[in-house]
C-alpha cells in the first residue's frame, strides 16, 4: 500500500521495491506521467531474467479481447520473462475493471496505468493507494530544482556545458509539461549543436516560455470551438499552477487579436495582408489555425465574446475564490458560441 507523493517520485523510482506489481501514474503533468512510467516499464523489464516483454495495451485491444488483461499478467510465462503492461485509464481500464488484478496480489507480471488529474476520492486511485501490493504516483508540474535537475543531465548528455545565467533562464521558461520542457531543451542543444556553452542569448533565441504555450492551448481551442481540449487544458493549467486570472487574461487578449483581424477583413482587407500586420506578429505555425478562426467568428459575436470575457475578469477579482470556475466557464461559453454560431461565420469566409 505506497501513495507516493510528487516529491517522492523519483526517489521511488530510482528504487522500485519488487513487491509492487501494480503502479498508477497520474497528475495534470501528461508528458511526466508518460515519461514516468515509460522510465518505470524499461526497469521492471530488467529486473527479470529472462528480461520482461513489454506490452502497450489499449481499448481497442480490450474490445477484441476484454479477459486479455488478467490472461497476460496471471499467465506463468514458459519462454521468455513476464509481460510489462502499459494502459491508460479509459472505458475499459478503470477500477472496476482492474479491483480484481490489483487487489489479488497474484500479478505474474508487472501492470503500469497512466491516468489523468485524479482526486483522493477518485475510485482509481483509492485501489492503487490501498492495495497491498499497488502504488500510486502523483505527477505534477515540475518545480525549478526539478528542472534544474532535468537541464544537467541532458545538457550532460549532450556533451555540452550551459551557463549558470543560461540555466537559470532557462529554468524560468519551463516547467508546465515535462514532454514540452524536454522538447524544448532538446531544440536548445540542437540549435547550438557541439558549441561550447550555452548562454542566455541562447535560450532567448530559442527557448519559448512554456507557460504562454499553455495559455495558448487553451485560448487556441476555445476560438476554435473544441469544447472537451479546451476544458481539459484549462484543468490542467490550473493544475500546474497557472493562476485562473492568467487564462482569462490571456483568452481577453487573444479575442481582441480576432477582433481586430475580424474588422480588418469586414474592411475589405485580404487575409494575408491583415495576418501581416499584426503586432507583434504570429508565429508561422499559428498562422493557419487563427485564420480558420477569424473565418469562424464574426464582428458581432467577437464583440459579444469580448463583453463576456470582460464580465469574468470582473467577477474572478471579485470572488477570488470561485475564480477557477469562472475560467473553466467562460472557455467552455466560448468554445459553445463557435458551435452554435460557426455557420454564420464560414458563410463569410474571406
Amino acid at each position: 500500500m505506497v501513495a507516493v507523493k510528487a516529491h517522492q517520485a523519483q526517489a521511488f523510482l530510482a528504487s522500485p521495491d519488487p513487491k509492487i506489481r501494480a503502479v498508477l501514474f497520474f497528475g495534470s503533468d501528461a508528458g511526466l506521467v508518460s515519461e514516468r512510467a515509460q522510465v518505470l516499464a524499461k526497469a521492471a523489464a530488467r529486473r527479470f531474467d529472462p528480461p520482461g516483454e513489454l506490452l502497450r495495451l489499449d481499448d481497442a485491444d480490450l474490445d477484441s479481447d476484454p479477459d486479455r488483461l488478467v490472461v497476460e499478467l496471471g499467465t506463468v510465462p514458459m519462454f521468455g520473462g513476464p509481460k510489462i503492461i502499459r494502459t491508460t485509464a479509459s472505458r475499459r481500464v478503470n477500477a472496476a475493471a482492474l479491483k480484481p488484478l490489483v487487489e489479488g496480489g497474484a500479478l505474474e507480471g508487472v501492470l503500469i496505468v497512466e491516468a489523468g488529474n485524479l482526486k483522493p476520492e477518485d475510485s482509481l486511485r483509492a485501489l492503487f493507494e490501498k492495495a497491498p501490493s499497488a502504488a500510486a504516483i502523483a505527477c505534477y508540474a515540475d518545480a525549478a530544482q526539478d528542472l534544474d535537475a532535468l537541464i544537467r543531465e541532458m545538457v550532460r548528455e549532450a556533451g555540452i556545458t550551459i551557463s549558470s545565467d543560461a540555466r537559470q533562464a532557462l529554468v524560468e521558461r519551463l516547467g508546465a509539461d515535462r514532454a514540452l520542457s524536454r522538447g524544448e531543451i532538446e531544440k536548445l542543444l540542437l540549435y547550438v549543436d557541439g558549441g561550447a556553452e550555452i548562454s542566455v542569448d541562447d535560450v532567448e533565441a530559442v527557448v519559448g516560455d512554456v507557460s504562454e504555450l499553455a495559455l495558448e492551448r487553451i485560448t487556441f481551442a476555445a476560438a476554435s470551438g473544441q469544447v472537451a481540449r479546451a476544458l481539459v487544458e484549462c484543468g490542467r493549467a490550473v493544475s500546474s499552477g497557472e493562476s485562473p486570472q492568467s487564462i482569462i487574461a490571456a483568452t481577453q487578449r487573444h479575442f481582441q487579436k480576432l477582433h481586430r483581424v475580424r474588422s480588418a477583413l469586414d474592411r475589405g482587407t485580404s487575409m494575408e495582408d491583415a495576418l501581416r500586420q499584426m503586432r507583434p506578429p504570429l508565429h508561422f505555425k499559428q498562422k493557419d489555425a487563427f485564420a480558420a478562426q477569424c473565418r469562424l467568428w464574426t464582428g458581432p459575436r467577437l464583440s459579444d465574446a469580448l463583453s463576456r470575457i470582460s464580465a469574468a475578469a470582473k467577477s474572478a477579482r471579485l470572488a477570488g475564490s470561485l475564480e477557477e470556475a469562472f475560467s473553466e466557464r467562460l472557455v467552455l461559453g466560448l468554445a459553445m458560441m463557435v458551435r452554435d454560431g460557426a455557420g454564420q461565420g464560414r458563410a463569410r469566409q474571406t
